[in-house]
């Protein structure tokens, strides 16, 4: 679907190419982190992240290790970032209860519990196989 020449898109950034749209692209991802860390669950893990990230690089026997304790970090944040996604789109349609709307964010809220539990999974045999 393409605009005609006298219309504007709706969406400027599909008009953007190269540099300009990954400068754009860029903009828009560190506003979407930025509405993020307004959110408590997400600084919470951006917190622990802090603490985390730098211990899985004493942590870590191999660089595949490593690698997979900080990528079990990072995944609880990206899925928190969709989950808050979820929430936002849901409560933007509206305030009203639905089973619907309850359905999608209790699924939103079961994947990061999902991946807290991957990530504490991880954690737990990275530290047991260390001091075992």
């Amino acid at each position: 679907m393409t605009a005609r020449p006298d219309q504007e898109p709706v969406d400027a950034q599909k008009r953007r190419t190269g540099l300009s749209r990954i400068a754009h692209a860029f903009g828009y991802s560190v506003a979407g982190l930025r509405a993020g860390w307004g959110e408590t669950a997400f600084r919470q893990e951006a917190l622990a992240a802090v603490i985390l990230v730098p211990t899985a690089f004493w942590l870590g026997n191999t660089w595949v290790e490593t690698a997979l304790l900080i990528a079990s970090v990072v995944a609880v944040m990206v899925v928190e970032l969709l989950n808050t996604g979820i929430e936002t789109a849901i409560d933007r349609i509206g305030p009203e209860w639905h089973n619907l709307s309850k359905r999608a964010k209790d699924m939103g809220s079961a994947a990061v519990l999902l991946s807290l539990l991957l990530c504490g999974g991880i954690w737990l045999a990275a530290l047991w196989a260390r001091w075992a």
